[in-house]
């Protein structure tokens, strides 16, 4: 069977200095918030053209944890689409606010800054919630359309966010995501392109209050130095609780791990286009290939092809020893806990989608032999399968 990605090919890569690193934080005995923490903050920040990065337990609470920070909550709105994996939407409910499902652009399948200004309209003309923020989604590894997005919400006065959990690392005309963005998340699932082995997420900010906010609520609202301002404290600050906030501390075991990573992670990146640019270059032709937004560079988490007989495809590759997935086969809002949130003007690009997209096997370790056969499997379905014309 061919990985469908292949962590195993990216450790051997990594080799002996990353088991060094994780026994180094073993014998320390720093389980938690250890010296790995911060530099791996540090890096990650200037990785991503941050000011402030601050690591987390995962990257469900990196979306929660900035909703926190600007006190969103019930009786407040927050836009964001439906073909997503179900974390994005999920952070409204846990803070006690709404999401509002917006429809997705046919090429990108990314959020559409025409449908959200028109979604916004809809909700302040309703009268029932007050629209607060917005969640763009870097669907599939590609950055959305952020310059439009940002003047989208900057007319209405709302924060933006940037889900990067599938697509750290992307840029637009080279600017990262947070160059329009309040706040980027991300999330280090093993599987994302920047993974590490178990839960962790970050979240990423311009703001110096907001990360000081960001790294109270971290620590079950603990007091931070903007709180100690003109009193004395001679005590562990987790001791004085100055908020309600969680426990979302990331384990210095998995910050050992991504500071390995990352050393690589450009080069990653680089190779993932390689592949994906030779499945455009064999596939454009049999199946409809993904499109990037012009001036958009993707990770590639994933390579989502479309087809109207995607099921019957995914079935023929399955026999070939090909695995293949499909994100996202029932959009959120069709989903029971989210089917009373509201959908101004409907998803029916969202809808559609759903019924075609199939993803493939994707990482930078893909080599051109085994992409041959995956290719091959494809063409020969589809050629054998294509309708007389």
């Amino acid at each position: 069977m061919i990985p469908f990605i292949d962590l195993a090919a990216q450790r051997a890569r990594l080799g002996q200095p990353l088991e060094d690193a994780i026994l180094k934080v073993v014998r320390s005995g720093a389980y938690i918030m250890g010296p790995e923490i911060a530099r791996f903050e540090a890096e990650l920040a200037a990785f991503g053209q941050a000011p402030h990065a601050l690591s987390c337990g995962s990257g469900t609470e990196a979306l929660v944890l900035p909703l926190m920070a600007w006190e969103i909550g019930p009786g407040d709105a927050v836009f964001c689409p439906s073909f997503t994996f179900a974390a994005t939407a999920e952070a409204m409910p846990l803070v006690g606010a709404s999401p509002v499902f917006v429809d997705v652009l046919p090429d990108t399948y990314n959020i559409d800054p025409a449908r959200l200004d028109a979604a916004i309209a809809a909700v302040i003309a309703e009268g029932k919630l007050t629209p607060r923020a917005v969640i763009a989604v870097d669907l599939f590894g590609q950055p959305a359309d952020y310059a439009a997005l940002k003047a989208v919400t900057d007319r209405y006065g709302l924060k933006l966010i940037s889900d990067s959990a599938q697509g750290f690392g992307c840029t637009l005309r080279g600017d990262h995501p947070l160059h329009w963005a309040d706040v980027t998340t991300t999330s280090f699932f093993p599987a994302k392109p920047l993974g590490c082995y178990g839960d962790g997420g970050a979240v990423l900010s311009k703001d110096a209050r907001v990360h000081d906010l960001l790294v109270s609520l971290r620590v079950h609202g603990q007091a931070v130095a903007s709180d100690l301002e003109g009193r004395t404290f001679d005590h562990d600050p987790k001791y004085l609780n100055m908020r309600v906030g969680m426990n979302s501390r990331m384990d210095t075991i998995q910050a050992a791990v991504l500071l390995q990573k990352l050393t690589i992670f450009a080069d990653e990146i680089a190779a993932r286009n390689r592949v994906a640019a030779r499945y455009a270059e064999h596939l454009g032709d049999v199946v409809r290939v993904p499109s990037v937004i012009d001036g958009g560079v993707s990770v590639w988490a994933q390579y989502v092809i479309e087809t109207h007989d995607r099921d019957g495809l995914a079935a023929h590759l399955r026999g070939e020893g090909v695995p293949t997935a499909v994100y996202y086969p029932v959009p959120l809002h069709q989903q029971a806990p989210y089917r009373r949130y509201p959908q101004p003007g409907g998803l029916p690009v969202t809808e559609a989608a759903a019924g075609k997209v199939l993803a493939l096997p994707m990482h930078a370790y893909l080599e051109p032999e085994t992409q041959d056969r995956i290719v091959a499997a494809i063409r020969n379905y589809v050629k054998r399968n294509r309708p007389p014309s």
